[in-house]
């Protein structure tokens, strides 16, 4: 993919698809605290909870601005079925995430093998069963 469509789809990801997904009640979202800011940054993504672990995988790997923040702050919460968990975010560069994505979600999987230029696998280690109750946006 060139750099060119990687720009616009994620423009369309930020501007549009993204504030529309992380209101949607059943969605799952990743939480982050912005690197610079601080604010809380919420992203709809695609992964599985796998007993205390949950798995996705970054489409453009680091350059993922979600993966950026957890580089600066790997504490991060995970909306899952309308409950957020706190947990603590790895990069899993060692993980084959090709691999890893026959075990995720079918239709996310199917975007992220499609748009994906460097794909990442992230592991997010749950440390409670919930976080702030449930989730409203």
């Amino acid at each position: 993919m060139s750099e060119i469509k990687r720009r616009l789809v994620t423009w369309f990801q930020r501007s549009i698809a993204n504030p529309v997904l992380v209101r949607m009640p059943g969605r799952t979202v990743l939480e982050t605290s912005g690197r610079k800011s601080g604010q809380k940054r919420r992203t709809p993504i695609g992964g599985r909870r796998v007993g205390d672990d949950f798995w996705l995988v970054s489409e453009y790997g680091e350059k993922s601005q979600y993966v950026r923040n957890i580089k600066a702050d790997p504490r991060v919460r995970v909306r899952i079925k309308g409950r957020w968990r706190t947990g603590i975010a790895y990069l899993m560069p060692e993980d084959d995430a090709k691999a890893r994505l026959r075990g995720l979600p079918v239709v996310n999987s199917a975007g992220v093998r499609m748009l994906g230029t460097n794909l990442l696998t992230i592991r997010v280690e749950l440390t409670n069963h919930t976080a702030g109750g449930r989730a409203t946006s």
